[in-house]
């Protein structure tokens, strides 16, 4: 299929780091604006070590006000989790209101016939923090979330407001072994233009396989590459991880991440 050269992305190859099972929809929004899309997948998501914390807490939903999904792996992970135990998250008490970071999250919920009863203007934890209705200080609040990385601050904020906060491991995203053969052999000959993160962690899981591939003098080989990311805090693992920021999306979703790309490439 012939690619539109008017396209703002013609001519350009985009590395997408996201979980190999969520690069669908990131892959489609690329190639729509006419780049050729290369995968390195820098998260593979699977259980936490221990589920005793998540099991204990579902058990008890009846005494939380609130359940706060960061992401659509953690709503998948507890609805599982409850399935295996004989109920379901769509079978939740009444007395529960749920919370969705953001589009996607809300999204997975809706699959399940929920609607959230809360999500933020703007997909980053301090829009949420900005807009969360704390109508009492002794909020009991659930929130499922990865076992290792991401960030505290949504829980010590709501426990400094005098919420009863209990944060359990839902997941755990790690870093694959290796990189496609096809990526690999494009960013070795100078190939790929830009490459995208839409999480800290997929920015850290990123350096340390460049590393492991191409040696010590990986960062070289990127001097060509712009590095683009979804929001403030995939920003800062980007700068700390690959010494600097070539472009943020202002909207904090894909299709921000693909305008920040656009725009990046006009500079």
């Amino acid at each position: 299929m012939s690619i539109d050269p008017n396209l703002p992305l013609s001519g350009k190859t985009v590395v997408l780091t996201r979980s190999q099972d969520q690069q669908a929809e990131a892959r489609i929004l690329f190639e729509e604006q006419g780049a050729k899309v290369l995968d390195m997948p820098a998260l593979v998501i699977g259980p936490p070590d221990d589920w005793t914390l998540l099991d204990k807490a579902l058990l008890d939903l009846n005494n939380f006000d609130w359940i706060i999904f960061s992401s659509a792996n953690g709503v998948k992970a507890v609805d599982e989790r409850m399935k295996f135990a004989g109920s379901s998250l769509s079978n939740k008490p009444k007395n529960l209101n749920i919370a969705a970071m953001g589009r996607k999250t809300a999204e997975k919920l809706k699959l399940l016939n929920l609607i959230p009863d809360f999500v933020p203007p703007e997909f980053i934890a301090d829009s949420f923090l900005k807009h969360f209705p704390l109508s009492r200080t002794s909020l009991r609040v659930l929130i499922p979330r990865v076992q290792t990385g991401g960030r505290t601050l949504l829980a010590e904020t709501l426990s400094d407001a005098g919420a009863s906060v209990m944060e359990v491991p839902a997941y755990e995203s790690t870093c694959p072994k290796n990189i496609p053969i096809e990526t690999v052999n494009a960013i070795n000959n100078g190939k790929v233009d830009l490459i995208v993160f839409s999480s800290a962690k997929t920015a850290f899981h990123t350096s340390k396989l460049l590393q492991k591939f191409f040696g010590h003098k990986w960062k070289e080989i990127l001097l060509e590459v712009k590095i683009i990311s979804i929001g403030p805090q995939t920003s800062i693992n980007c700068k700390k991880y690959f010494d600097r920021l070539d472009g943020e999306a202002i909207k904090h979703d894909l299709n921000g991440l693909v305008q920040a790309c656009i725009q990046s490439i006009k500079v």
